[in-house]
């Protein structure tokens, strides 16, 4: 495991929780993970639950500035069948060659990122061409009321959960980064909910 951001001080309490929060998204997870192929990039690894999703892939890259959280993926990488090496370390800067990777994965990573715009153009540049970027993310609501209520609620929001915006539009935010083409759809209902939810792919 490469230890960069030597002074990222993290987040200890949600490092714990966090195994027990996702949990009600496994089933959602997998269908983005279990689409993986080649030499694959996760950005945001976390605590590495998305590790024993992965099938039939070559090697797997992680990034995550939490040291906390990185401290739990490395035990999960000790459990997988590919090779895994794992960087502490943000999305907006990362240590690896230009296309360098077939496949690119975020789960609920871009709600988060101080950078998302920077992270979004770096994964852009890892990205063979041809390459994927599989996602699925949280985003601003497109319904009047619930973006309203998003809006008052995110500075509560993002102290409670480690600098997480629930009024980050990540979708759009995809849309503009400059992939070919970008299929997106949404994940459960779409109105009526402070979290909705889509799923996708963006080809480079």
């Amino acid at each position: 495991m490469t230890d960069k951001l030597q002074g990222t001080k993290g987040h200890p309490f949600l490092a714990m929780l966090m195994d027990y929060v996702m949990r009600p998204m496994e089933r959602l997870r997998k269908k983005v993970v279990l689409q993986a192929s080649g030499v694959v990039l996760e950005v945001g690894v976390g605590t590495g639950l998305n590790l024993p999703e992965y099938k039939d892939i070559e090697a797997l890259y992680g990034v995550e500035p939490d040291p906390y959280m990185l401290r739990r993926a490395q035990k999960r990488a000790e459990g997988v069948s590919f090779p895994v090496e794992l960087h502490k370390t943000g999305g907006e800067m990362m240590p690896f060659e230009d296309e360098f990777f077939d496949t690119v994965v975020v789960t609920w990573v871009l709600c988060s990122i101080p950078e998302p715009q920077q992270a979004l153009a770096e994964i852009y540049r890892v990205l063979r061409p041809g390459g994927r970027l599989l996602y699925v993310e949280h985003t601003h609501s497109h319904f009047p009321f619930a973006s309203r209520i998003q809006n008052l609620f995110n500075p509560v929001w993002r102290r409670m959960a480690g600098g997480c915006n629930i009024n980050r539009d990540s979708v759009s935010m995809i849309q503009e980064a400059g992939f070919s083409d970008v299929q997106t759809q949404p994940s459960g209902r779409e109105s009526w909910t402070l979290f909705p939810m889509y799923r996708g792919m963006a080809i480079k």
